[in-house]
């Protein structure tokens, strides 16, 4: 009988792979951007043929979120970010101040190893191909178990076409027996430069131990704020518009509401309008006890209407979003927790200040600080929560879904946004081309190192001596204009 230990192939397919990307990585990294452009725009062209069917078959393989706003997400990538990157330069001269003599080299960090989640797998598997490209890098992907399929379909379409117009062989590939010592072994190779890992936080201290950067698109538990002065009918439409988009699974989508204790009355009725089913303690309970184990959520991706049913509970045809309402923040509280799915937390508090210490709290609770919405017209309640939350971005009357990936934002445009506010990753940027270069900074000679202003340079430094009225590095020259000094007060003593 053969026995096929599926570890041992991985570990050995992922070694081939990471060698294989490097050699490639030599010559990709002499490519012009304007050749790699002609790449990017075949790929994102070749595979826009296919986002409708690709939306369907992600859908059906994970059973998560629904296959009308997947489509929608890969439509958003393949047309409006595709034009976002079209007039970019990342390698090469990125940048020249003919003014000041400066200039800016874009260099490709190199290979890539690329995490993808099974909520997003065929968007956020073609946006990290695009700028990995776009940039000059070689990328290697290692599959989500549960989108496995999905993500294969999806790089397959674009691997033909980027070798056929003249990607090298092993600058865009996978590992296609996937286990997680198989992706150990890929972000641990020493041919490997950077690890980007979007929406799966069971390896990322794994990738943390490999020594080297990591790009983290993580868990959010965003909190949106509607303070007194804010439209609520759109503030409120904004959030449900948000939290229902393919059923909730965006990170950036908002985890809970907090609202301005004078104008609570008139959100809640308008979130009962608008959909929003408020949980009794019963329900919320017996929700709980149903969908939140320790170690996963089982309500990923699922509908409200569904998410009720399968809990026990009726509720009216038009319920979009279902609603827990709490007093405190308890890491006791199941609620807590990032909810990829139609569910929000509804806190009430006296005024902004408590708001914004309650939004601190729900921030923190997840450590990561990946999104906060705030829906206000006092730009001075703004600018106190722009600069007090620790968060990677705070979007301003606007949906957290779309204003977070930079569809009603003018935010970077981004399938992997970063979660770096706590130290988890090296940026809470949306991730762009830009994070995948590093800049080598020319500077050109400009004047004499002499002819720097002697004023300037007494007050950095008031302990240099003056010689002649200008400053003099040379030591022999400080030690003669110390005895110039000493001589003189000999001589004057002497006179006396």
């Amino acid at each position: 009988m053969t026995i096929i230990d599926n570890d041992l192939l991985s570990i050995q397919e992922a070694r081939i792979l990471a060698e294989n990307a490097f050699e490639s990585q030599k010559i990709l990294s002499t490519f012009s951007q304007e050749k790699l452009d002609e790449i990017v725009e075949s790929v994102a062209g070749a595979v826009e043929k296919h986002i409708e069917t690709l939306a369907v078959m992600s859908n059906e393989e994970t059973d998560y979120g629904n296959w009308q706003d997947k489509y929608l997400k890969n439509k958003f990538v393949c047309g409006y970010i595709r034009k976002h990157l079209k007039d970019m330069r990342c390698v090469g001269i990125i940048c020249e101040d003919k003014q000041n003599s400066m200039m800016n080299i874009g260099v490709p960090v190199g290979v890539i190893i690329a995490l993808c989640p099974a909520t997003s797998p065929v968007s956020t598997t073609i946006y990290k191909t695009l700028i990995s490209i776009k940039s000059g890098n070689s990328i290697i992907f290692s599959p989500h178990p549960r989108a496995k399929e999905t993500i294969i379909k999806v790089l397959e379409i674009m691997k033909e076409v980027a070798v056929s117009k003249g990607l090298p062989e092993g600058s865009l590939t996978y590992l296609n027996t996937v286990s997680a010592s198989g992706t150990c072994e890929l972000m641990e190779h020493k041919a490997i430069s950077l690890i980007m890992n979007t929406g799966v936080p069971s390896l990322l201290q794994s990738a943390y131990k490999c020594g080297k950067p990591v790009i983290y698109g993580g868990t959010g538990n965003g909190p949106a704020f509607i303070e007194r002065t804010a439209d609520i009918k759109q503030a409120v439409n904004d959030i449900i518009a948000s939290k229902t988009f393919d059923n909730g699974i965006v990170s950036s989508a908002e985890q809970s509401i907090v609202v301005d204790g004078c104008i609570a009355k008139k959100v809640k009725q308008e979130l009962k309008k608008n959909g929003a089913y408020f949980m009794s303690e019963e329900q919320s309970n017996r929700f709980a006890s149903l969908f939140f184990t320790d170690k996963q959520l089982k309500c990923v991706g699922l509908s409200a209407e569904t998410l009720a049913k399968r809990a026990g509970f009726s509720v009216p045809e038009n319920v979009k979003v279902l609603i827990v309402e709490r007093k405190y923040v308890s890491r006791k509280d199941p609620y807590l927790r990032e909810l990829l799915c139609p569910v929000l937390t509804y806190y009430v508090e006296d005024d902004w200040l408590h708001a914004c210490e309650k939004c601190i709290e729900l921030l923190l609770s997840e450590r990561n600080g990946h999104t906060l919405v705030i829906h206000s017209k006092d730009n001075e309640v703004i600018h106190q929560f722009a600069l007090k939350k620790p968060v990677g971005r705070m979007l301003v009357n606007t949906p957290a879904t779309f204003g977070g990936m930079g569809a009603t934002t003018n935010l970077f445009p981004s399938m992997t946004l970063g979660s770096g506010s706590a130290g988890d990753g090296i940026t809470s940027d949306n991730v762009s081309p830009m994070n995948l270069i590093y800049i080598r900074k020319i500077g050109y000679g400009v004047r004499k190192f002499d002819s720097i202003d002697s004023e300037s340079i007494k007050k950095e430094h008031p302990s240099l001596p003056i010689v002649n009225g200008k400053e003099d590095h040379n030591l022999d020259n400080k030690i003669q204009s110390i005895l110039k000094e000493v001589i003189q007060v000999l001589g004057n003593t002497k006179d006396k």
